[in-house]
């Protein structure tokens, strides 16, 4: 049994308005209307949709994991209210271009969508959704990532990169804490997995707005910084489907999500260790062990806090060359549609000779206070394996199943992908990255 918890403390004042930023006091005004963490949602289901003002023909979408395991039960309770139309998604979808489109052709009779899935599926209706100016809200089956209230959508292009496009929140979430920790354990461990990212995407967001002046809000890491060691603390009952586990682990999930609505960017919970990731989904091809992204950006935090710990750890600053970038290699690696788009994304944060001599200027003046100042945001490396592990999760590239080769390659070439700069992009330039690289897996 769960021991007695109010799920919602905090979200429910956040969702209301009544929350203010404690260094500015300014309210946090956010899209949702609603967010309930409950033990069941089962016998409220209409009550809970009903103020949503989602229309009068509503499509729920569900695929083949859940529609059994809650699809068709919310349909059936939501046809109290509102004329209900059922849709099956198959299994080994993407949240690409083409099952965005199939979604808005599946409910394009419908006023408003309720989703009852998780990352794919949840990441498909949003999106389209908001294409079509419609409004959505989701049930959650899983407790397996951050992106339930995210206002952004993970989205691999037609072109085959995958990025975070500007989306829509649902108008409410709904999580179903019995549901979550009854699905298969890994899929809580992948969850955890995601949310291990919180102090490697902060300390790669801190440092580039102290190097380049970039935006930086702190108010993301303040809302979830109460959750983060209880939900540590109770990783090992992930892997016994325990409720309470999966309460605290869906608190930080949606008060992440919550952030990234506050900063109108996935920024702060989406830095190096998601791109490395996202190579992985993008380019390892018939290697790709089949792994979800919260397990690998599990492993890949692991990495990053390694790859920071070292860097920050010299008493003297890196000094950097300009960014090689070599466009016939890219080109070759990855192919004449795909290649421009990651030399256009890796410019991005590409140092010249001039940016250089400034960057290295710059080091040298914050690097005593940028190395004080990230301390408390670090977690140590030994905690984050700990708890991945007691939850039963992969811990290192191995047990993702990836080869050594593959692996070194998605941290060699992460910052290809995305321009957004991260401590990949520091170690790299200062001809530091293969030295880490040979200790790493």
């Amino acid at each position: 049994m769960a021991e007695t918890t109010n799920w919602n403390a905090l979200i429910e004042d956040v969702v209301a308005g009544r929350w203010t930023d404690p260094k500015t006091g300014a309210a946090t005004i956010l899209p949702f209307q609603t967010i309930e963490l409950l033990e069941t949602t089962e016998g409220r289901e209409a009550d809970l949709v009903a103020p949503l003002a989602l229309g009068r023909r509503i499509a729920v979408v569900s695929d083949v994991n859940t529609v059994d395991v809650m699809g068709r039960r919310v349909a059936k309770a939501l046809r109290a209210i509102a004329d209900i139309s059922e849709i099956v998604l198959p299994d080994g979808l993407d949240c690409d271009e083409a099952t965005i489109q199939m979604v808005r052709e599946k409910t394009r009779h419908a006023d408003g969508v309720v989703a009852v899935g998780s990352g794919v599926l949840n990441d498909s209706c949003k999106h389209a959704t908001f294409l079509d100016e419609r409004p959505y809200a989701v049930f959650g089956t899983a407790a397996s990532m951050n992106g339930y209230g995210a206002s952004t959508a993970s989205v691999t292009l037609a072109s085959g990169l995958k990025i975070s496009l500007p989306s829509h929140a649902p108008r409410g979430i709904f999580l179903d804490l019995g549901v979550s920790a009854a699905a298969p354990a890994w899929l809580s461990a992948a969850g955890l997995g995601d949310s291990l990212c919180r102090p490697t995407a902060q300390i790669d967001w801190w440092a580039s707005h102290r190097l380049f002046d970039t935006y930086y809000s702190a108010v993301p890491y303040l809302l979830q910084a109460g959750d983060e060691g209880p939900m540590l603390a109770h990783a090992p009952g992930l892997a016994r489907h325990d409720v309470t586990a999966v309460g605290h682990l869906q608190r930080v999930l949606t008060l992440c999500s919550m952030g990234v609505c506050f900063a109108g960017v996935s920024h702060p919970g989406s830095m190096g260790e998601h791109q490395i990731s996202h190579w992985v989904d993008m380019f390892a091809q018939d290697h790709h062990p089949g792994t979800t992204h919260g397990q690998q950006v599990g492993v890949a935090s692991m990495v990053m806090a390694r790859l920071q710990a070292r860097l920050l750890d010299m008493k003297e600053p890196p000094q950097v060359k300009p960014t090689a970038i070599d466009e016939a290699a890219m080109l070759a690696r990855y192919g004449a549609q795909l290649g421009p788009l990651c030399i256009a994304e890796m410019k991005k944060t590409a140092l010249d000779a001039r940016q250089t001599e400034i960057f290295n200027r710059r080091l040298a003046e914050i690097w005593p206070a940028l190395r004080q100042e990230v301390r408390p945001m670090a977690m140590p490396v030994a905690r984050m394996e700990a708890a991945l592990k007691a939850a039963g999760g992969p811990v290192t590239g191995t047990e993702l199943g990836l080869p050594r080769a593959l692996w070194h390659d998605a941290i060699r070439y992460s910052r290809e992908i995305r321009g957004r700069w991260s401590f990949v992009n520091l170690a790299a330039d200062a001809g530091l990255l293969e030295e880490f690289l040979e200790s790493e897996w």
